[in-house]
């Protein structure tokens, strides 16, 4: 049955091969940092499951040295501007169907393979079907440009090192997450939270809910690592449990809010300041300035919809 260990080792092949470009980039001074780092990091999906729990966490500390101790660098790639604008008037805006054919192979996949037993874990059929959408993209790309698969992995890792160690700041947040959930600060934080929440206010504890999803999101950086906090404080004790509300409407919403605080915060560095960086903005806030006036009213609009359609 295909499941996350194939999703995993997908991934980690994907990161191994940028591990050894990286290497053999001259052009960058921190070349072996860039190695080192990318190939933990494919470590850590090929092999993770079997390192254990101390295994991990030295990886993990490896990872946050490298980046910490400024390990990371960039190189000077040589310039093919010329061929990239050819290429460009040549296929025109064609090219995008390429990047359609991942969420469009995710949206089939995610209802056909449900419908096939035993294929696919059907916990995992959207990770699998995204997977899948990426491999069928890679291949299609190649076939219709005529490239070497080289050129698709070298373009990957350009990338990756433009946007540097941000590229694993949501696995860490959601981790950090998974942690404040075992050390109870979802509890203390509703324990808190209870003292301010009128009694009997479902109002009062849905939007209590909705913020607090946009603000601890805010300032860890991450929905995945606000839910657990959140959900553990008013999501089951208060919304599920005491006013009987749906669930999957108040988790699915909830993310949604969330992600509005994502919108609006620089600790989100992968959404908001690696395209800043790339923009070569003057600004390293640009982005969250420009993203503040549409997430305000649509966590507004997130707080209403958890009220209208949970209860």
């Amino acid at each position: 049955m295909i499941g996350l260990t194939q999703v995993y080792l997908l991934a980690g092949l994907v990161f191994a091969a940028v591990a050894v470009l990286s290497a053999r980039d001259a052009s960058n001074s921190k070349r072996w940092g860039n190695a080192a780092f990318w190939a933990l990091l494919a470590l850590s999906m090929l092999a993770g499951d079997r390192m254990g729990d101390l295994g991990n966490g030295v990886l993990v500390l490896g990872l946050v040295a490298i980046a910490g101790f400024g390990g990371l660098g960039r190189g000077q790639p040589a310039d093919d501007s010329a061929q990239r604008q050819e290429r460009a008037a040549r296929h025109g805006n064609r090219l995008f169907l390429l990047a359609l054919v991942i969420p469009l192979t995710a949206l089939a996949g995610t209802f056909l393979f449900k419908q096939v037993p035993h294929l696919v874990d059907p916990k995992q059929v959207t990770l699998v079907s995204l997977a899948l959408g990426a491999l069928l993209a890679f291949v299609a790309g190649l076939t219709w440009l005529r490239e070497s698969p080289v050129v698709p992995v070298e373009e990957g890792r350009r990338l990756m090192d433009a946007v540097g160690w941000a590229a694993i700041l949501p696995q860490m947040l959601a981790s950090l997450g998974a942690v404040f959930a075992l050390a109870g600060v979802g509890q203390v934080v509703g324990g808190l939270m209870t003292q301010v929440i009128p009694s009997g206010s479902l109002v009062a504890a849905v939007i209590a809910y909705g913020l607090g999803m946009a603000l601890f999101t805010m300032v860890m950086g991450n929905a995945f690592a606000a839910f657990p906090v959140m959900t553990a404080a008013i999501g089951l004790p208060l919304l599920i449990h005491q006013y009987d509300g749906d669930p999957a409407v108040i988790a699915a919403v909830g993310m949604l809010a969330g992600f509005c605080g994502t919108l609006m915060t620089p600790m989100a560095a992968n959404f908001n300041i690696v395209p800043a960086a790339l923009l070569e903005l003057k600004d390293r806030n640009a982005v969250v300035k420009m993203q503040v006036p549409t997430a305000l009213p649509l966590l507004a609009f997130n707080i209403a919809l958890i009220w209208w359609a949970a209860f």
